[in-house]
């Protein structure tokens, strides 16, 4: 079962540089798409004649998130969820704000036993307390939905969290950290106790299974200067998966363009091979 994640900086915008290509190349079977940004017809007719099904989580804020999850047809789907569906004291709610809207989606998966969630959390802005007191909020709601999940079900939480883990997951840390927003102390807070407790992050699982030292590699390189043929990145998207099903990942490869002019999005995608 292979399953891709990627933040596609705007479905329309990939379409036309050439995500097609990608996604006939990767053959993936089922994939998560973060900051799609656009309506879901307009996501339902990109997505024609590919052989896949797709679901929409659409932002309530016009050209703002949005994401996606497609599988692949002949994979049966169940209960599709479309948004947190808690508030930040864990009790459920029908609604969340519109700046949290289009963040998270989630689609389960029967035949495979298997419930998979495309998330895409907020970005913040370091010197903007209103953006990230957002952001803290958000975060609080997320683990109060995690906690909500059966750890010995298969679960996989994946997309763009915003939030380097560790020092390897940046290129240059110490001129971020703490200064950044995604490399503040309160941020990695939450993904330390993500992967604290239950749950895995499974590309630092596989590195470290294949006994990988040092930096990256990364997911996510800077639009400006050199960043990307520097390899000046960040490692911000995610795998995070239950140990049901952690424990049955393979591999893992990222989708980096061979150069600049050939990246559809500023991020690049991360698929994992599960043995289900």
């Amino acid at each position: 079962m292979r399953i891709s994640t990627v933040n596609v900086n705007g479905i329309r915008a990939a379409a036309r540089k050439g995500i097609a290509a990608w996604l006939e190349a990767t053959a993936a079977d089922i994939v998560l798409l973060q900051e799609v940004r656009a309506p879901a017809d307009i996501t339902a007719e990109i997505f024609a004649g590919t052989g896949y099904q797709v679901y929409t989580a659409v932002s309530e804020l016009k050209g703002r998130a949005g994401v996606a999850v497609a599988v692949r047809e002949g994979i049966g789907v169940g209960e599709v969820r479309d948004h947190l569906g808690v508030g930040a004291d864990g009790e459920p709610v029908g609604s969340e704000a519109p700046v949290d809207s289009g963040r998270w989606l989630e689609v389960e998966l029967p035949d495979l036993q298997l419930r998979v969630v495309s998330a895409y959390l907020h970005s913040g802005v370091a010197d903007n307390p209103e953006k990230m007191a957002a952001k803290y909020a958000h975060l609080e709601r997320v683990s109060a939905r995690l906690a909500q999940f059966d750890p010995a079900a298969r679960t996989l939480v994946a997309g763009d969290f915003n939030i380097v883990h560790t020092e390897a997951d940046i290129e240059n840390w110490k001129s971020n950290h703490n200064r950044t927003s995604g490399v503040l102390d309160d941020e990695i807070a939450y993904l330390d106790r993500w992967f604290g407790g239950p749950w895995v992050d499974v590309q630092r699982a596989l590195l470290e299974r294949g006994g990988h030292e040092g930096k990256g590699p990364y997911t996510w390189w800077s639009q400006r200067g050199k960043a990307f043929d520097n390899n000046v990145g960040w490692r911000i998207d995610y795998h995070m998966a239950s140990p049901a099903l952690a424990a049955t990942a393979q591999a893992f490869t990222i989708g980096r363009a061979s150069s600049y002019a050939e990246r559809w999005s500023d991020h690049a995608p991360l698929t994992v091979d599960y043995q289900l």
